[in-house]
């Protein structure tokens, strides 16, 4: 008799062991970055709107950079605030370059994780595969952001050598 109770205990104890774990912490959350071309006026989009500015846009369904594009991520002080730093491979650098050059005057819009968080006008072409973009999510929300997507892009990187 003492036996199944034993082994009664035990599986007992392995079974509420394993509800323990922790729930992964939102770094650790991937955090997919894509940009989104606007476009032009009578051309069938797709209405997005920026969470602060109430600002709506109407882009292209498919992005034109992607988290495969991205070199690096990180966030910036300039003359108008902070904003995000990319840094784009070679390849996503040409199509860059290419891309707000035909699209003088449109807007870029990055989404994060599917949600718009910001757009930059294109008015001159970019050139160096750099791009600064302001976002509409306050500025002590930057560091984690940037990190995360440091994060997600290495680990994509890492997954595809």
């Amino acid at each position: 008799m003492i036996r199944p109770c034993l082994l009664l205990a035990l599986l007992a104890a392995l079974l509420t062991s394993g509800c323990q774990t922790k729930p992964p912490s939102a770094m650790d959350q991937p955090m997919v970055a894509r940009f989104f071309l606007e476009v032009r006026p009578g051309t069938p989009g797709t209405a997005v709107q920026l969470p602060v500015s109430r600002v709506v846009l109407n882009v292209n369904p498919k992005p034109v950079l992607v988290e495969y594009d991205i070199a690096d991520v990180n966030f910036a002080k300039v003359d108008l605030g902070w904003c995000l730093y990319f840094q784009f491979t070679a390849a996503a650098a040409r199509d860059l370059y290419r891309l707000s050059a035909s699209n003088l005057g449109g807007r870029l819009v990055l989404m994060l994780n599917n949600a718009p968080v910001g757009a930059r006008r294109l008015d001159q072409p970019i050139a160096d595969g750099n791009l600064l973009i302001f976002v509409e999510v306050p500025n002590e929300e930057l560091p984690p952001i940037a990190e995360r997507l440091k994060r997600t892009a290495a680990a994509i990187a890492k997954k595809n050598r």
